[in-house]
This record gives structure tokens, C-alpha cells and sequence, in this order.
């Protein structure tokens, strides 16, 4: 009877089908509880589309089920094993810091991981806490739901508790844990994971729940083949959609790369403001392996390690499952810029093409190079004929190619109001400036202020709006003599 009233009231629906996988592939731990948790942020918008009571959410019951002191009905925790390529270099990783609930089956019978970041040690956490702090916590709800705003797959932040503790992060920090939905944690890592230590048919049962849970459309005699191909269409949109923003992951690691197609782990990450293709802010990436303009580069790589684990599946002749996996593999770079190639003509309000288009964009990247040009208010000027405040615009290159530009956009069909119009859906108003996340992590941090944050998420809820009020979140940041870093969080 408890049960019952527990799944009317809060709208918990989970399941756990991962659980039936081979028990080689996760660990069963509960969530270590804490001291005196806090419901500091809840995601109402994400909680209504996964079918659950939004303040049922908000009761005593529900806090403790975001901390991990009760176990919601229906949920098997577990913590997931996986490999990966980190900063090139291989090794054993897995869930350390994170316990998967369940998922959960919405009313219109989706299926999402309910997953409590910052939940306790694992089997896997290598000599980590296993915690979390607050700051990296309400970063990664900052951006995901920005990365939302813009219509970028990615993982999303249903809530975040602070845990009443403390972790220590070179100082002491208010710890915290998050409660992450995603389409599912399925990574390039899971499967390097298996093909390193498991064996051929826990690699295929694998490959076949990835391919029912992901894409079961998929029904032909190559389906593992098929698996590989349709990954690396997903990677190519996803990869080509952070360029047109301006977006940079910071830690692009095979075990950070999903096989839904997802934006996951939002550590190092941040958005570019001056247009550069050298841009990298993780104070981990020393050597710009996740730069901006290598990020297609890494994705290819990435793609790469995944197909190498698939090669046992896809021919018994391993010579003939090389060359099918690299023939699939070679198509991601096409792929990837016709994605990126139509994004920017989209930017540009170019419907039709024409084969000088890329000569065009390029020409326009080269002059925001050379001038230091904001990335997304250079297009946001272009959008509404406002050239200011930015040294381009008063340039003799700019106004040679502001002519080309104007030429080409004549010689379609469509109208100038209509061009306007596509430009206005695929240029945003605002991005999650870094000196605006910042502002809003500090006052919630340092002083208990969530205000910052709630007015920020409202702006970037609907970048695309172009509403009077986000004209205050497009300026700038001051300058500053050092450039500005991001840090994993672990």
C-alpha cells in the first residue's frame, strides 16, 4: 500500500533494464546517505515532462531520494563500469562518484536514466570521495539547460541538494549532488570497457541493447554495422550544433562521448566568447587536445575507438571488418560539415546552396579572427544591420564582404523578411556567458543567493527570443589580464 501511494504521489515509474545486462557491466551500491540535505534547485519544466508531481518533489521524502538517504520505489541503484581514453591515454574507469536509479518511464512511454551525481564511492571511485561540491553541481544545471535552450541534445539536471558536508577541493567546498536524466550513460567507453575485459558475447549483448534502447528502427542484416553508422550520424550533428554556437566541451574523453547522441559532463566546458579556433579553457587541457576548432578532429578519434571495439561483430574476417568499420568511419568528416555547412548558411540566412557559400563563411571566421570579433553577437549584429561596438564592423574587409554577403542573400527566392526570420531561429540572443555563470555561482555559493541563477536560466531558457530584457546578458565581459579557466570539478 505504501508502495502505491508512493508512485501516485511523487510519479516515480522506474525501472532498470541495464540491471539485466551482465552483471560484469555494473556493481549494485546504494547512494551513501548524508547529514542534513538541502532541496536548493528543482527543475519544474523537466519534471512535469518525465511524468512526475512537481510538489510531491518538494516534500521531505522527495529530498531525502535526491540525497540518497531513501531509495525511490521501483529503482535498482547500481554504479556502471566503463574504459576510456582519457587525454589519449587508456584506462579503467567507471561510475566513482555516481549511483543510475533507475529509469524512468514517462507517461508517454520514454525511458530516461535517473542518475545521483555526487552520491557516495563506489566500487570504481579510484581513491576519490565520490562527492561532489556545489559549485561544478549548479554548473552543470547552468549549461545543460542552456545547451537545452538552444536545441543541443544533452543530459539534463532535474535537482540539486546540498548535502549539509563538506568536500575538500584544494579548499573546502559546500558539497552537493545532482540529480542528472539522461536518454541513457551508454559511452564509446562502455563498449572499450567489454572489449577489453569481457568477452564476445557480452559484447553483442550489449551492441543489441544499445541498438533497442537507441535505435530500434534499426532491422536489417547488419545491424551492428548499422549501430556504428547511426552513432556516427548522431556525433556529426551533435559536434556540428556545438560549433555553430560556439561551444566548447573542454574534456571531449572517449568515456564523455554518448551513444544517444548527448551532450554529457559538463566540467571544464564553456562558451567562447572573441571567435578563435585555439580557444581552450579547461586548465587540465595543457596541450589544446579539446580546443575549439579540434573538436570535429576528436570526435572522428573518438568515433574511431568505438568502431575498433565493434570490429569482432561487424565480419568474422577481421581484414573485412577493418575496412568496414573505416569506410563507415570515413563518412563522420562529410557528415559533420554538411551538418556544420547548412548551420551556417542558416546563420547567414542562406535557404538554397551554392558552391562559393564556404568561401563566403570562411572569409567572414577570417575577419572575426583578425579582429577579435565576438563569436555570437558578431552573427547577432549581422541578424538585426547593428554594427557596433565591435572593431570589425568599421573595417574595410568587413564592408567588401557585407557586400558579398548581401549579393548572395539577394539571389534566392526567398524574401529579406524571411531571411531575417531563419537568421533570427539560428542565432542566439545569449549564450551562457562565462562571467554570467560565474556571477551566479558565486552568489549562490558564497552567499545563499539563488536569485542570480534563477533570472539567468529564465534568459537562457529561450535564447532565440530576442527579448528586450536578455540585451543586459549579450555585453561583454571587462577585460582581464588572465584568461579565463574552467576546472573539471572532481
Amino acid at each position: 500500500m505504501t508502495e502505491t501511494k508512493e508512485l501516485i504521489r511523487t510519479g516515480w515509474n522506474l525501472d532498470n533494464s541495464y540491471a539485466q545486462l551482465p552483471k560484469s557491466l555494473f556493481t549494485r551500491t546504494n547512494p551513501t546517505p548524508v547529514h542534513s540535505p538541502k532541496l536548493v534547485v528543482l527543475n519544474h519544466t523537466l519534471a512535469t515532462c518525465l511524468g512526475l508531481n512537481v510538489r510531491a518533489l518538494q516534500n521531505d521524502d522527495s529530498l531525502e531520494e535526491f540525497a540518497g538517504n531513501q531509495i525511490p520505489v521501483g529503482s535498482s541503484p547500481i554504479a556502471q563500469a566503463y574504459a576510456g581514453h582519457q587525454f589519449g591515454h587508456f584506462t579503467m574507469l567507471g561510475d566513482g562518484r555516481a549511483v543510475l536509479l533507475g529509469e524512468q518511464i514517462t507517461p508517454s512511454g520514454e525511458r530516461f536514466d535517473i542518475q545521483l551525481k555526487g552520491s557516495g564511492r563506489t566500487r570504481y571511485s579510484r581513491g576519490g570521495d565520490g562527492r561532489a561540491a556545489l559549485g561544478p553541481m549548479l554548473r552543470e544545471y547552468i549549461i545543460s539547460e542552456a545547451m537545452h535552450g538552444l536545441n543541443i541534445p544533452t543530459t539534463r539536471s532535474l535537482a540539486v541538494v546540498t548535502t549539509g558536508e563538506s568536500v575538500i577541493r584544494e579548499t573546502e567546498q559546500p558539497g552537493a549532488i545532482l540529480t542528472r536524466v539522461a536518454a541513457s550513460h551508454l559511452r564509446v567507453g562502455t563498449f572499450q570497457y567489454v572489449a577489453e575485459w569481457g568477452n564476445i558475447e557480452e559484447l553483442r549483448t550489449l551492441a543489441e541493447y544499445t541498438l533497442q534502447r537507441h535505435f530500434p528502427e534499426v532491422a536489417d542484416d547488419k545491424p551492428y554495422l548499422s549501430l556504428l553508422k547511426e552513432v556516427i550520424k548522431r556525433q556529426a550533428t551533435l559536434i556540428a550544433k556545438w560549433q555553430l554556437v560556439g561551444f566548447i566541451h573542454g574534456v571531449m574523453n572517449t568515456d564523455n562521448m554518448t551513444l544517444s547522441g548527448e551532450t554529457i559532463d559538463y566540467g571544464p566546458c564553456a562558451f567562447m566568447d572573441t571567435y578563435d579556433p585555439a580557444t581552450v579553457f579547461s586548465s587540465i587541457d595543457v596541450r589544446g587536445r579539446y580546443a575549439y576548432g579540434k573538436q570535429p578532429q576528436i570526435a572522428a578519434w573518438n568515433l574511431a575507438r568505438f568502431a575498433e571495439t565493434l570490429l569482432p561483430l561487424l565480419h568474422d574476417n577481421q581484414d573485412e571488418a577493418i575496412k568496414l568499420a573505416q569506410d563507415a568511419i570515413s563518412d563522420f568528416t562529410e557528415l559533420y560539415h554538411s551538418n556544420w555547412l547548412a548551420g551556417m548558411r542558416a546563420k547567414l540566412g542562406i535557404f538554397n546552396e551554392e558552391p562559393e557559400d564556404e568561401s563566403l563563411i570562411e572569409g567572414l571566421l577570417t575577419i572575426m579572427h583578425k579582429y577579435h570579433g565576438d563569436y555570437t553577437n558578431t552573427f547577432r549584429g549581422l541578424t538585426f544591420d547593428k554594427f557596433s561596438d565591435m572593431e570589425l564592423f568599421d573595417t574595410s574587409e568587413f564592408a567588401q564582404w557585407r557586400e558579398q554577403w548581401q549579393s548572395r542573400v539577394g539571389r534566392q527566392q526567398e524574401s529579406k523578411a524571411s531571411s531575417q526570420q531563419l537568421m533570427q531561429r539560428s542565432n542566439p540572443a545569449v549564450i551562457p556567458r562565462n562571467h554570467r555563470v560565474e556571477e551566479a555561482l558565486e552568489a549562490a555559493v558564497k552567499h545563499g543567493d539563488y536569485s542570480v541563477m534563477d533570472r539567468l536560466l529564465n534568459v537562457l531558457s529561450c535564447p532565440y527570443a530576442h527579448s528586450p530584457e536578455q540585451g543586459e546578458y549579450s555585453i561583454l565581459p571587462g577585460k582581464s589580464e588572465r584568461p579565463y579557466r574552467t576546472f573539471c570539478g572532481t
